[in-house]
């Protein structure tokens, strides 16, 4: 039997022996493992309620399970031994989990949550009884059943303001009422309604409201199920105890103050200040203009602390407004050394950081690195030096405002924006040739409050790529010999000068999430080359300052949905789709922008970069990083994530995807993209996967099989290796930082 089958054998084989082994051994005599829960609903609207919510009201569930599937906490648990002195037991115990022992008590405490939850939710005869099935030695099942009847609705809406200025600003509100006639009853959409009319309120002055001031009155007809509902809003009762009209308080100053006892000065600027108070003199207290000063106040990373106290002012309606700031040093300097490892050949690098998060007392953030690496390159001959040396330094400055002009007051305070300028120069030396990159850029993000998506425009995104030295080893083998007519190989070997100007767009709320990105280089360039009638080079290229320009359009959008079975287990779907057009002054798009597939955020079957375009197979076997590219991108993916114990996770996934291009390169046959045999180039991958969250971020193993290769020669083993699997061939391993989507 091949390598692979014997280890997937071996490793369920132990999974299945692990599970099966005595999960009671730890239940005494006269116990019973609680090995099952089950819901279930009688009567003909059973579909009106959510059995997820509802499993959040059963007080006692069972010991969780591995996918769904195996117990293997509890079996840990299980093979740990009495001597709790022995550090192995200890070990097994605190990786393990206890068994779950059935309570009749705790049973019967949940059939009454479960009965007040569903009468809450407009079931008001419901009933529900539990049923208790032995399911084997010391195992027993729980079945709650539940007898919803017929649901209640809300027949008529009746409201009682004692307060006859609220009665007149809550008629002007009514659309957004929660609760209307002809509704399904329901007690949390009741509680929601009085968390909203207070919220309202408090946002219209009233600084004293809170929500006990509002209650219900419900009233039933009798065999009826039709709810006469009377919503009760009670006046404001003084400090002798008589009943008046609630007051609306006004502000009457803003006084900032500095919140460090050992700095009485507030290091930003006044209109810095002003623009993060979302509260104004002489206007109405508002509940939500404070929060939206403490979240803005927040957002400046110059701002280490934020305390908002009101005063009242004793016999007036009026209050004082206390803003206390404590702000962070300014200045940080930190050093950073790490090894690589690329393809095996070792070396070191070093990072330098200078940061001022508030070098214009406005809480602008400069951040300035210088960076150095060394790797000794083995394996190539023919070239004076064995070495990589790489310098870069970077400058980025960023406003937490909107930098540009004719942007007023009222726009910036309604928005969180954040303007970005940036400058990098990077130095290669590696034996074959010698690489210079330029980078400048602008850019903006913003995102409204209260709202889920979030926007970035890169409005200037300069990348001047400068070769000044190109060995003659590297010339006569790669691009200049006959032999070799690689169009990509040497356009990514030419000075060449990219002009991005971007657009991207992501939403995420709750268990979907959205993002999106469109780009375009080179327009504005070559509408000036044609109306100025520039001339153009040998290869057919407008030029700038000598220099050839990139011209493409580029679209992608990632979509992520998941499904959250129960606490320990969650089903991720994932759809990744991107595609970029070089056209007008470029045939090729620049290696930058080139999609690639494989490798721990896409088809884990493969490593980095080794699939595809299409179904092109590299003719020795290796990877070339140049030609697996292409101009479009799919990927599928479909991932079930299970707590395991302590901090680690498992997974299973299964991955489909590859890349293709949208024109014709001799040096990539079969890579490019055809409607009619597509489908049959889509690689399928497999595997599982293994996880270590330490909260802030989350260490992530990965190891992919192939089950379907587009890239095969002999139809039977290479194309299908799920059906012959050979593990020196079809797996690949992965190590990554944060989840793939």
């Amino acid at each position: 039997m091949r390598l692979s089958k014997t280890i997937l054998l071996s490793l369920l084989s132990a999974i299945l022996v692990l599970s099966s082994c005595s999960t009671t051994r730890y239940v005494p005599e006269g116990s019973n493992l609680l090995n099952s829960i089950r819901l279930e609903t009688v009567g003909e609207y059973g579909r009106d309620v959510n059995k997820g919510h509802l499993r959040n009201y059963v007080r006692q569930k069972p010991n969780s399970r591995w996918f769904s599937l195996f117990k293997l906490p509890l079996a840990t648990y299980s093979l740990s031994g009495r001597d709790s002195s022995k550090w192995v037991n200890r070990m097994l115990r605190s990786m393990g989990e206890a068994p779950v022992l059935y309570d009749e008590r705790l049973a019967d405490l949940t059939c009454n949550d479960l009965q007040q939850e569903l009468r809450n939710e407009g079931f008001l005869n419901a009933k529900v009884t539990k049923s208790v099935t032995p399911t084997g030695k010391k195992k027993v099942g729980v079945i709650y059943r539940m007898e919803l009847g017929e649901p209640y609705f809300i027949h008529h809406i009746q409201y009682e303001i004692a307060d006859s200025v609220i009665d007149r600003l809550m008629a002007t509100d009514s659309v957004n009422r929660l609760i209307h006639e002809g509704q399904k009853f329901n007690v949390s959409v009741l509680d929601n309604e009085r968390k909203r009319i207070t919220e309202f309120l408090t946002d219209k002055g009233y600084y004293r409201f809170h929500k006990e001031y509002i209650s219900y009155a419900a009233d039933t007809a009798q065999d009826s199920r039709l709810i006469d509902l009377t919503l009760f809003l009670d006046p404001y009762t003084n400090e002798k105890h008589e009943d008046t009209l609630h007051t609306i308080y006004y502000i009457r100053n803003i006084r900032y103050a500095s919140g460090d006892p050992n700095d009485s000065k507030i290091h930003l600027r006044k209109h810095v200040q002003s623009e993060c108070t979302y509260l104004a003199e002489n206007q109405p207290y508002s509940s939500r203009g404070l929060q939206n000063t403490y979240a803005r106040f927040g957002r400046l990373q110059a701002v280490k602390y934020t305390n908002i106290n009101f005063v009242p002012i004793a016999g007036t309606d009026s209050l004082d407004c206390d803003i206390h700031i404590q702000t962070n040093k300014p200045s940080t300097i930190s050093f950073q050394p790490e090894g690589t490892n690329t393809a095996g050949d070792l070396g070191a690098a070093a990072s330098l950081t200078y940061q001022n998060q508030n070098l214009f007392r406005g809480s602008e953030v400069l951040s300035v690195e210088l960076r150095g690496a060394y790797e000794a390159i083995r394996g190539l001959e023919g070239y004076s030096t064995q070495d990589f040396i790489e310098y870069s330094a970077q400058a980025r400055l960023q406003f937490p405002r909107f930098i540009i002009p004719f942007v007023s007051h009222q726009m910036r305070q309604h928005m969180n924006a954040t303007s970005e300028v940036s400058l990098m120069y990077d130095l290669q030396d590696r034996p074959e040739f010698h690489r210079r990159v330029l980078s400048a850029a602008w850019r903006y993000k913003w995102n409204f409050p209260h709202r889920h998506d979030r926007f970035q425009l890169d409005l200037i995104d300069l990348n001047y790529v400068f070769m000044p030295w190109i060995s003659d080893t590297f010339k006569k083998d790669y691009l200049d010999s006959e032999n070799n007519r690689n169009a990509i190989l040497r356009y990514n070997y030419a000075d060449l000068f990219i002009t991005k100007l971007g657009l991207g767009y992501s939403y995420s709320k709750g268990n979907f999430a959205i993002k999106t990105n469109i780009e375009s280089s080179g327009s504005l360039l070559s509408l000036a080359s044609q109306m100025f009638n520039a001339n153009k080079d040998a290869d057919n290229h407008y030029r700038v300052f000598n220099i050839a320009f990139a011209q493409y359009a580029k679209f992608d959008i990632d979509l992520t949905r998941s499904l959250q079975i129960d606490n320990t287990n969650q089903l991720v779907f994932h759809c990744g789709f991107g595609i970029a057009y070089p056209y007008g002054n470029s045939t090729v798009l620049p290696f930058e922008k080139r999609y690639f597939s494989g490798g721990a955020n896409s088809v884990r079957g493969w490593s980095v970069r080794s699939l595809g375009p299409g179904k092109y197979k590299e003719k020795d076997g290796r990877i070339n990083f140049i030609n697996q590219t292409g101009d479009m991108k799919l990927d599928l993916n479909m991932e079930y994530r299970t707590k395991l114990f302590w901090k680690l996770g498992g997974a299973l996934f299964v991955d489909a995807g590859n890349i293709w291009t949208l024109r014709e390169y001799n040096e990539q046959p079969g890579g490019q993209f055809k409607f009619d045999t597509f489908i049959d180039q889509i690689a399928v991958g497999y595997g599982l996967g293994l996880r270590l969250n330490f909260d802030y971020f989350i260490i992530r193993f990965d190891l992919g099989m192939k089950a379907i290769n587009p890239a095969f020669e002999t139809e039977d083993e290479e194309h299908f290796p799920i059906l012959h699997p050979r593990f020196s061939r079809d797996y690949a391993f992965h190590f990554a930082v944060g989840l793939p989507f």
